[in-house]
């Protein structure tokens, strides 16, 4: 076994992505011993979403301080003590990879095609975006780790191949390169009077970039169909809420593990209970930014039927809400941007009105970070793509008295990805244990990634784990997953994109370490307590700091009983 084990901490694994999916787990399998780890990143440095070059003045995380971190390095408290930035995640990315990942990353490298080695193994296509050199390289194992969703969606209609036929000659970028393009907007705006932008969007990124340029004086309107759900308070939460289980305890998981839990969602009264919290927190969230009742910022996704949802904390004098609600941020919902105009200057909306500007940005979201790197054979063979249900629908019902009157399903909710298990590996490959994906959507990413990595790393290594016992057993509990989530987030686009629906744990995400954890046959709940706090107890990457050793005992101890 042994031997075994040092065979496979020679075998070579690359990591596709930079960002931090991507170096916890090269961290975490180089501290597990691996000795050829490589990560490829098409950027000039780490960080992913939050890489240098993406980042701008006013770009916020959803996150409280203490959240995205991981237990092996600190994060620093924010700059503005009160609210982690882009520059604050950026540093705190690059402090990471210096500190223990030296000589392990290739920059500036696109991952162009993934495909099955002869043999075994996989081969990856790739381009040297210097040189526009290509070449390809030759892994035993391979983790994904581009995020669900990385390439810009825009919708044809409003593109800039559409602006120029439109002969609109403004500015017309998506959000992801808004950053670029911040100095040329800025200095239009000092040269054109009346110099006015439409953002087209009601999500994070189009709040963030209206904020920001409405400080800098350029006139501001934004066009949505709805908004973000936003948590807010007039004082900053004590930790015992905001930190603890206490909000994934009243959010419902797929499992109720607990007395608390079934109360909560299967009985009529806690049923009740339930509801009126998430109805009693989005009033509260509401009056604490004083959003006024007919405000197209009530227009919003719910706080717990959706995962769009922004952690606005305390008021600011500065905030996206503060200037909607001066007035000086011109908000046009529900509409759609339709199309540029046809005179140059216009932008028609789908209430039929046209709005004169001088610039466009796109903040209309992101598509699947796998279309491009995968081909059709590939993504049979690995059973990754969108198809129907493979479960029977009344076989999954979860009959919870929290679920009553949901809103209605999303239009393709019965096609649904339901071939990758826990989110991480695909369901056909689950014996070959060669292929990984780290960067599924949970509402606390440090500690889940970090989580993940430790999870591949054990899948990797062989360790004796709980995991199905073939593909189609696999397949069957992948696919009831699948059929939670429809259950779970019914108005939810989530279905448009494989690459992101495999596996949502948004305010659940305490429950859905638990079940990676228990995989691995390890404590799980760590944050303790008793019958009363443990609800209330703070969760913190430092509980799962020792991880790799309990691994290691437990490998031993495995070891000790085949023998």
């Amino acid at each position: 076994m042994m031997d075994s084990l040092d065979a496979v901490r020679r075998q070579s694994v690359g990591i596709i992505g930079a960002g931090a999916a991507g170096l916890v787990t090269a961290h975490t399998l180089l501290q597990d011993g691996f000795e050829n780890v490589q990560l490829l990143t098409r950027d000039k440095s780490v960080g992913g979403v939050w890489e240098r070059r993406r980042i701008y003045p006013g770009l916020s995380l959803n996150n409280v301080h203490g959240e995205f971190c991981f237990s092996s390095l600190p994060m620093p408290p924010p700059q503005n003590q009160k609210r982690l930035s882009g520059g604050d995640m950026c540093s705190y990315m690059e402090n990471f990879a210096d500190t223990f990942l030296a000589g392990k990353i290739r920059f500036e490298t696109e991952v162009l095609n993934i495909r099955r080695a002869i043999g075994s193994g996989w081969e990856l296509q790739v381009q040297d975006l210097r040189t526009e050199v290509k070449q390809v390289l030759v892994y035993d194992r391979v983790v994904l780790c581009t995020g669900g969703c990385s390439e810009p969606f825009i919708p044809e209609s409003l593109s800039p191949d559409a602006a120029v036929k439109a002969s609109f000659h403004g500015l017309v970028c998506h959000s992801a390169e808004f950053a670029r393009h911040l100095d040329r907007i800025l200095e239009d705006y000092k040269a054109t009077p009346d110099y006015s932008v439409l953002v087209v969007g009601g999500g994070k990124s189009a709040q963030d970039m209206s904020a920001l340029l409405t400080r800098f004086g350029v006139k501001v309107t934004v066009v949505f169909e709805k908004t973000h759900a936003f948590l807010a308070y007039p004082i900053e939460l004590p930790a015992i809420f905001r930190k603890s289980r206490f909000l994934s305890i009243m959010a419902s998981h797929i499992e109720l593990r607990t007395r608390l839990e079934r109360f909560l969602h299967t009985t009529w009264l806690g049923g009740k209970i339930t509801r009126a919290f998430w109805d009693f927190l989005t009033w509260f969230s509401y009056k604490s930014l004083d959003i006024p009742e007919n405000s197209p910022l009530r227009n919003s996704h719910s706080l717990f039927w959706g995962v769009l949802t922004n952690e606005e904390g305390v008021w600011r004098t500065d905030s996206f809400y503060a200037l909607c609600n001066e007035g000086k941020i011109k908000l046009i919902a529900p509409a759609r941007a339709v199309k540029y105009a046809g005179n140059g200057k216009s932008v028609l909306l789908s209430n039929g009105t046209e709005i004169e500007v001088n610039a466009v940005l796109l903040a209309t979201g992101f598509g699947s970070s796998w279309t491009n790197i995968f081909a059709p054979e590939t993504v049979n063979e690995l059973g990754i793509g969108r198809h129907p249900q493979l479960v029977d629908v009344e076989e999954h019902v979860w009959d919870y008295t929290s679920f009553s009157n949901p809103p209605a399903s999303y239009p393709c909710s019965e096609e649904w990805v339901s071939s990758i298990y826990r989110g991480i590996v695909p369901a056909r490959n689950i014996n070959h244990r060669d292929f990984a994906i780290n960067g599924a959507f949970h509402r606390n990413n440090g500690y889940a990634f970090e989580v993940m990595a430790h999870w591949i790393s054990s899948y990797f290594l062989g360790d004796k784990m709980r995991l199905p016992s073939s593909p189609e057993e696999a397949t069957k509990v992948a696919g009831r997953n699948a059929a939670w989530m429809r259950r779970r987030f019914p108005g939810m686009p989530v279905c448009v994109n494989q690459s992101n629906n495999s596996e949502v744990a948004f305010w659940s995400w305490p429950q859905a370490m638990d079940d990676l954890l228990e995989d691995m046959g390890v404590p799980i709940m760590r944050s303790g307590g008793n019958w009363l706090t443990w609800p209330f107890k703070v969760i913190t990457p430092a509980e799962i700091k020792n991880l790799r050793e309990e691994r290691c005992a437990k490998r031993e101890m495995d070891l000790k009983i085949v023998n």
